[in-house]
């Protein structure tokens, strides 16, 4: 479960990815992405679309949190793969009660490490160690609008 979950979490940032960098359409990216990979069970294909549909609804919200955290790195000038990687594991935290903090957060660094660039695992990290001491906060913030 926990290898097939975290390539839920790998498709759902190539998706992001390609959405962000490329602006292609993310109903058709997402589609795309879970039909060439049709070992996924259903549960995790939910979960997927869900991820990226999240995410996306809420990016700009997210975005706002997450420069609350790193001041001196406009969001927009976060590396791309950075940035939906720190969205992803904060949608996990504030939105979704399906994943614990602590696997949100260790999930987001090995994304880092695996796809990122040195640093991103270091970055991702402190980003999202400071947004864990406001997660009941985010919660709140989140379910209430």
């Amino acid at each position: 479960m926990k290898r097939e979950r975290r390539r839920a979490r790998t498709l759902a940032l190539q998706t992001l990815y390609e959405v962000d960098t490329v602006g292609h359409p993310a109903a058709a990216v997402l589609a795309r992405h879970i039909d060439n990979n049709q070992t996924l069970s259903d549960s995790n294909a939910a979960f997927i679309k869900e991820l990226v549909e999240g995410v996306l609804e809420l990016a700009p919200r997210l975005d706002e949190y997450i420069s609350t955290c790193a001041p001196e790195w406009p969001v927009d000038q976060i590396a791309v793969l950075d940035r939906n990687i720190l969205r992803m594991a904060l949608w996990e935290i504030a939105v979704s009660e399906e994943t614990p903090l602590k696997v949100a957060i260790n999930e987001a660094v090995e994304l880092a490490k695996r796809f990122g660039s040195d640093s991103s695992a270091r970055f991702i990290n402190g980003v999202l160690g400071t947004l864990a001491k406001r997660s009941s906060e985010l919660r709140q913030q989140f379910i209430s609008s």
